[in-house]
């Protein structure tokens, strides 16, 4: 754990050492080599280094999944460049903040949505990638780049953009160190091995996806099912020929919805791991009960990479994310004092070690606030530990909405909802949902002599969020509650629609 081997030579390492061991097994029944990935990089990074990329320059990418993309990640970094991976619901006019904040140098984006991008950003060379390798990115006959920039540890290796419920997107700049560090505890931790096989069926452009589950494969030389969205017939079919499963409780769910789910058909698995939203302790013991085996659960934040995580050797307890990783310090503290509160009582958890992220994107003043004197990182996450010490999340000091696995952002829903003529204020919620963990749900005031349409104020915002960030219901009242600061008490709305979707009464979603 103290020295220091970048995500990239880990990868070449078994590129050249384990040549023809597959790295990618795709749907259509192909295979790609780690020879193959390796090949792939080096004429991806030809073509970047040719686009005019620098060391430092960063390289933004919104495409479907594939074995390529992965690739183009590990091209960035083979030239020394900030990998910048885009959600790709985003629509244009969101992908402009990112593009303006960021100033990337190349934007690669699906072939559909090239003569968009061109149209909205003068001067930045704009490069396509399908889902198939086609696309201009690998077009030509560019000699493969053998050269590969020697990143130091504090070097920025990537930025993911995030939120907390005011303001516009910060970008997280995660360094060299920050992705191998956490990479390395994880690989010791879960006991990830050459043999193992994951079930890849999560988005790559998160860390979830991309830094633990596609990094920790590519770096330990094992393989992957790498499916272009979470299938349960696909991951039933796969389920045999694995070895582990990486998901958000919306996996879990389905999977335990289905008969074929049984401990039979999870014989050969090792391991499930669940993050990025709380697990229900219903659905972790329904598992346990179905298939014998404890999920494990863990956490973690863009800005930190996974932070702790149940045992892989010891008990794994519903509604707890474990222990911190090693070499990773984590602390609960009292909000307002910062001092540390007793075990059993509820605070707000700072962490410190090679994970912690550089700073947000030419923030200093933020980067500064969110920091405190002695180098921890002031989370935002509300928690506690337990009476064995394991860590359990109560909720969050902000009011982000995770929904299936994906972070939403109150504010900027509520900011469009608005400006809409029929509506005074509102304010944007998560509540319980049977499927998405939490689903999005708009409250809002109508303005005077307005009575506002679910279905038209819904499709009046539409076209300017991603589908996982629109409302799935609204719901009017004459005031929203507030304290005697003024401040909207989102805990009394949630508390008030909290069956919402468990009776079924959601007109409007």
């Amino acid at each position: 754990m103290t020295g220091y081997t970048s995500i990239l030579d880990r990868f070449f390492h078994h590129a050249e050492h384990r040549a023809d061991a597959p790295a990618f097994d795709l749907p259509d029944g192909r295979s790609r080599s780690y020879a193959d990935i390796a090949s792939t990089v080096r004429r991806i990074a030809a073509r970047l280094v040719a686009d005019g990329v620098a060391p430092g320059d960063r390289v933004a990418m919104q495409v479907d999944k594939s074995p390529e993309a992965i690739a183009l990640y590990l091209a960035t970094q083979q030239i020394g460049a900030v990998f910048l991976p885009l959600n790709t619901a985003y629509t244009g006019a969101e992908v402009d903040y990112f593009l303006t904040d960021a100033e990337p140098a190349v934007l690669v984006c699906a072939p559909d949505r090239a003569d968009d991008y061109r149209s909205r950003t003068a001067g930045l060379v704009v490069e396509t990638l399908g889902t198939d390798g086609d696309g201009s990115l690998l077009a030509g006959s560019l000699p493969e780049r053998t050269d590969v920039h020697a990143a130091a540890r504090d070097e920025p290796a990537a930025i993911l953009y995030t939120s907390g419920t005011t303001g516009r997107s910060k970008g997280a700049v995660l360094t060299q160190e920050n992705l191998s560090s956490n990479c390395d505890a994880l690989r010791e931790l879960w006991q990830y091995s050459p043999t193992d096989r994951l079930i890849h069926a999560l988005p790559i452009f998160h860390v979830h996806g991309l830094f633990v589950a596609a990094n920790l494969t590519l770096t330990t030389g094992a393989r992957m099912h790498f499916l272009p969205r979470f299938d349960t017939d696909a991951v039933i079919d796969l389920l045999p020929d694995s070895t582990v499963l990486m998901g958000v409780p919306t996996f879990y769910t389905r999977l335990l919805a289905d008969a074929r789910f049984t401990r039979e058909r999870t014989e050969s698995m090792r391991l499930f791991i669940s993050g990025s939203a709380p697990l229900l302790a219903a659905d972790h013991r329904a598992f346990a009960e179905r298939t014998g085996q404890a999920i494990l659960e863990r956490y973690g934040m863009t800005e930190t990479g996974m932070n702790t995580s149940n045992p892989y050797d010891g008990p794994r307890k519903p509604g707890t994310v474990g222990f911190p990783l090693p070499g990773v310090e984590l602390r609960i503290v009292d909000a307002e004092s910062g001092h540390p509160v007793a075990d059993g009582e509820t605070g707000i958890i700072e962490v410190r070690g090679p994970n912690v992220f550089a700073g947000y994107w030419q923030m200093p003043e933020k980067t500064a606030a969110e920091f405190r004197p002695d180098g921890f990182f002031i989370t935002g996450d509300v928690a506690r530990r337990d009476d064995d010490g394991y860590v359990c999340i109560v909720g969050r000091e902000k009011d982000m909405v995770i929904s299936g696995g994906f972070n939403v952002y109150p504010i900027e829903i509520e900011e469009l909802l608005d400006a809409h003529p029929s509506v005074t204020e509102s304010a944007v919620i998560g509540v319980p949902h049977p499927d998405l963990g939490e689903a999005v749900v708009a409250v809002v005031v109508p303005a005077p002599g307005q009575t506002p349409d679910a279905a038209e104020l819904l499709a009046s915002i539409g076209d300017r969020l991603a589908r996982f960030k629109q409302p799935r219901a609204v719901r009017t009242v004459d005031a929203l509650p507030r304290n005697v600061m003024g401040k909207v008490q989102k805990a009394q709305l949630r508390a008030q629609f909290a069956e919402l979707f468990r009776t079924g009464d959601h007109t409007g979603d």
